[in-house]
């Protein structure tokens, strides 16, 4: 073989080793492709089919690999929070019983009653002698619970007047007259009683007014649905909110507000579809405020514009999700959710939670269930002693993370 035919055949092996290389390369990116479409098909089948809750039942044992902590990681911040083997207690699958209920417990807020049955006047006479019989005690039997049907009456209002008989008898007039109750609604029969049953069976208990329209009719009174919502609208715009005005103010002053907002469908709703996804966004003072209030504000978007003209005047802190709707609110100190932040952990737990692919969403898991393991220690604390022990127990998780 000449120096020509070496030159040719040193191309042809390299052009193929690039070749090679090339390809490897393409099946590498491929592998990896596969992996991450295999990850978001099982991400998508376990939003849409799988359990909602994001309960870690699964994931018993030591949740952070062993190796990791024999190198001393993350050791520091297990022992100093003091979280051992009772921070797996959290991942354990909580079995629905009834320990802990009990009979007097269930009715402890009922009112009491005894029902005697007696003898009659025929039965207390002895069958031996004829003699008279006596009450030598009672026997217990049983406990019912009695239920006694809603009932309605009119109930019709006067008031009372008074006069001076001596005014009277002097040629001059002196009266007075009680001073009555308003009405709830003006010109309407509509008692508080009335308007606040309706409006607990439609908000509370979920009967809608034309259920409701045939209860009032079984009891005696023939009433239409559209009063029923008349008395719900007019009540609500005169009575009620006023009180939620005032609540909206209170709620400002607090130094901290948690937010959030759910999409609901409002149906027949003017100018738009039954389709349109509207929103309730939810305002509240912290667990351990001296003054709790939630205050429900129904918008026809998400717009962050909506929470920034609520909250407007507020300058404390101001906890939510990572949802950036809220940068619209200006000069307050956002705080995000760990509760939110654990559930991107959650959702990228793969099937098989022994793989590598496990290894950081289990971590992560772990960690915001520490977070919530020291929150629960710390629950009733007052909040300066609160205060020190997050720094004693959550700084060194939080610096492990």
């Amino acid at each position: 073989m000449n120096d020509t035919d070496t030159s040719v055949l040193l191309e042809v092996i390299k052009e193929q080793n690039k070749t090679i290389e090339s390809l490897s390369k393409t099946i590498e990116e491929m592998s990896v492709n596969i992996i991450l479409l295999r990850e978001q098909i099982e991400y998508l089948n376990k939003k849409r089919y799988g359990a909602k809750s994001e309960k870690t039942a699964a994931l018993t044992g030591q949740i952070v690999m062993d190796e990791v902590f024999e190198h001393g990681q993350f050791e520091e911040a297990e022992t100093a929070a003091d979280l051992t083997e009772d921070a797996e207690e959290d991942l354990t699958p909580k079995k629905a019983s009834r320990k802990g209920y009990s009979r007097e417990k269930a009715l402890v807020n009922l009112p009491r009653e005894e029902k005697l049955y007696t003898l009659t006047d025929e039965d207390k006479v002895c069958s031996v002698d004829g003699d008279r019989l006596f009450p030598a005690g009672k026997k217990y039997l049983r406990t019912e619970i009695e239920y006694t049907p809603a009932s309605m009456k009119l109930v019709a209002i006067y008031v009372e007047t008074a006069e001076c008989r001596t005014c009277r008898k002097e040629g001059r007039s002196y009266m007075i007259q009680a001073e009555p109750d308003q009405p709830v609604l003006q010109h309407s029969m509509a008692s508080p009683s009335s308007v606040a049953w309706t409006m607990y069976q439609k908000y509370v208990n979920h009967v809608p007014l034309y259920r409701q329209e045939k209860d009032w009719h079984n009891l005696g009174l023939e009433i239409r649905r559209n009063t029923l919502s008349s008395w719900i609208m007019k009540t609500s715009e005169e009575w009620l909110s006023p009180v939620v005005a005032r609540l909206r103010e209170k709620l400002l002053e607090e130094a901290y507000i948690h937010a959030d907002e759910t999409p609901v469908q409002v149906m027949k709703e003017p100018g738009r579809s039954n389709r349109s996804k509207s929103y309730m966004w939810v305002y509240t003072t912290s667990r351990h405020s001296e003054r709790p209030i939630r205050v429900f504000d129904y918008r026809a978007g998400r717009a962050g514009a909506h929470a920034s003209e609520f909250l407007s005047g507020f300058r404390g802190y101001l906890h939510t999700d990572a949802y950036s709707g809220y940068e619209k609110v200006k000069d307050v100190t956002r705080c995000l959710c760990w509760s939110h932040n654990r559930r991107y952990f959650h959702d990228a737990l793969p099937r098989d939670l022994k793989s590598a692919e496990a290894t950081l969403p289990r971590r992560g898991v772990r960690f915001c269930n520490d977070l919530f393991k020291i929150e629960e220690l710390c629950r009733d604390l007052p909040p300066e002693e609160r205060e020190i022990k997050r720094l004693e127990l959550a700084s060194p998780v939080l610096e492990a993370y």
